[in-house]
């Protein structure tokens, strides 16, 4: 199932829009593959639709793919021997192709109008059938097609596709599946306005480019059949094929935003570790085993194989991914998180030296998920204290005053920091026969102005001696 070919892959994204979820994961699969088999990875802008495209989406792409650690070989900013990397830059080879097709009769014009077609389509419906296009333009003569042509009738240009014949496709990740020909209509191979349709043009680029395989969803699928009759036509080599599963979100449904199809650079500007995100699109299908979860790109590297990649629907389950950014996080240095979390606090407003940036990253590592949970967090640690609903409950309740005023005198006279604040407290409770729960959650309102958070040891060191005697005392005056 593997052909002779040196590996190269391509990653092919239109720029009408931001990079999402599925398109990453797709880029990625490729990039996989390429630098696991010592082959070239290419990057091809699909710029056909000038309705719609925008410089601002091709740059959000290539930054994107940049983020996530993708480099590519061949294409934007890498040019190789194989460009143009744009198709608008390609669009004599198209007519070339165009013209042979015409010449040799396996593309011909169709003069059906939108008015026709929609008729045929709503008898269809009625009838509840699928509708496909008749082709009853198909046995028009050349002469009397280039005589309708000559006299300004519209057109579009049809691929005539083989009656009667079975198309086979080898999928390294499905294995054989088979089209029957007369179940393929004669698809559009050139729009009214001249441009090349995507199944016309890819098959080509592909060609000419020298893709070995093409990796790609499965909502592909449908569309290989007509791109393999293409290559044949014009007697170019077809490609291996692997189209990877669908993305689910959790409800089992096609991936949506509401459960996590969003622009890749919206991942980014939350604060998901690059990393982390890298390590879990590789789980959206692929597995190096069935028990590592995390790992480095040098391990995907060792262990990916496209036979690896599932059959079946990929689960976006957000509190893996979660998790997984977690892990990062707490197995990154405080010098290396430092660095990823300063543009967080300063998008935040908080201007922190480096020292007390260490100590704020230091005590919150434990539980955060994201970068942009530093910033979230820091709020009660370096700017002035408020208090939430919750923590004010709490220092209203009786006995809170005495206990906040002999944590402060311990704080005042003893040794900075504390070397075991736990036991400090848990003397001052059992010096007043109460359990340390009743001096340490409102300990804990005091000097963050909630009850969660991070170690109180780690609040007093970061707030320092006298900045943590002065949320004691403010305190005190809410009781």
């Amino acid at each position: 199932m593997t052909n002779d070919r040196p590996v190269r892959v391509r990653f092919a994204p239109s720029p009408t829009g931001m990079l999402h979820i599925g398109g990453a994961r797709t880029a990625l699969f490729n990039w996989a593959f390429a630098r696991s088999n010592g082959g070239k990875f290419i990057l091809r802008i699909e710029d056909t639709d000038t309705e719609r495209n925008s410089d601002e989406s091709l740059q959000s792409i290539l930054e994107s793919m940049k983020w996530l650690g993708l480099d590519w070989d061949e294409g934007p900013q890498a040019e190789g021997d194989f460009g143009p990397y744009y198709q608008s830059q390609r669009v004599d080879m198209y007519q070339a192709a165009i013209e042979k097709g015409m010449g040799e009769g396996w593309l011909y014009r169709c003069f059906a109008t939108a008015d026709e077609l929609e008729s045929q389509r709503e008898e269809a419906r009625s009838n509840k059938v699928n509708w496909q296009h008749d082709a009853r333009w198909r046995e028009l003569s050349a002469n009397e097609s280039q005589a309708k042509a000559d006299a300004g009738d519209a057109f579009v240009i049809r691929f005539r596709v083989p009656v009667g014949e079975c198309v086979v496709i080898k999928d390294h990740i499905r294995g054989e599946v088979k089209f029957a020909s007369d179940e393929v209509e004669d698809w559009v191979a050139v729009r009214s306005n001249g441009m090349p349709t995507y199944n016309f043009v890819c098959a080509i680029d592909d060609s000419e480019m020298q893709i070995s395989h093409v990796i790609r969803g499965e909502e592909h699928l449908v569309n290989t059949p007509k791109q393999v009759m293409l290559c044949q036509a014009l007697d170019m080599p077809v490609p291996d094929f692997a189209h990877v599963p669908l993305i689910l979100g959790s409800d089992g449904k096609k991936l949506s935003k509401r459960t996590g199809d969003t622009a890749l650079g919206d991942y980014i500007k939350s604060g998901h570790p690059d990393d982390a995100l890298f390590n879990f699109l590789c789980l959206l299908g692929f597995a190096i085993d069935d028990k590592t979860t995390v790992f480095s790109r040098d391990e995907l590297l060792q262990n990916f194989e496209l036979k690896k990649i599932s059959k079946g629907g990929a689960l976006f389950d957000t509190d893996k991914l979660n998790w997984i950014c977690g892990e990062y996080i707490r197995n990154t240095s405080v010098d290396d998180l430092c660095t990823a979390v300063a543009p967080f606090m300063v998008a935040a407003g908080y201007q922190l030296a480096p020292e007390l940036l260490a100590k704020l990253v230091t005590a919150l590592q434990p539980r955060a998920n994201l970068y942009s949970h530093f910033s979230e967090q820091a709020a009660g640690l370096v700017s002035e204290v408020t208090y939430d609903e919750k923590a004010k409950k709490e220092l209203s309740k009786e006995g809170v005053l005495q206990y906040l005023e002999l944590v402060a005198a311990q704080l005042q006279d003893g040794e900075w920091p504390p070397t075991d604040f736990f036991d400090l407290v848990k003397q001052i409770a059992s010096d007043n026969e109460v359990g340390v729960g009743k001096v340490m959650k409102p300990l804990r309102c005091a000097l963050t102005g909630a009850l969660g958070g991070p170690e109180l040891a780690d609040v007093l060191n970061i707030l320092g001696r006298e900045q943590s005697i002065s949320r004691l005392a403010k305190a005190g005056q809410l009781v």
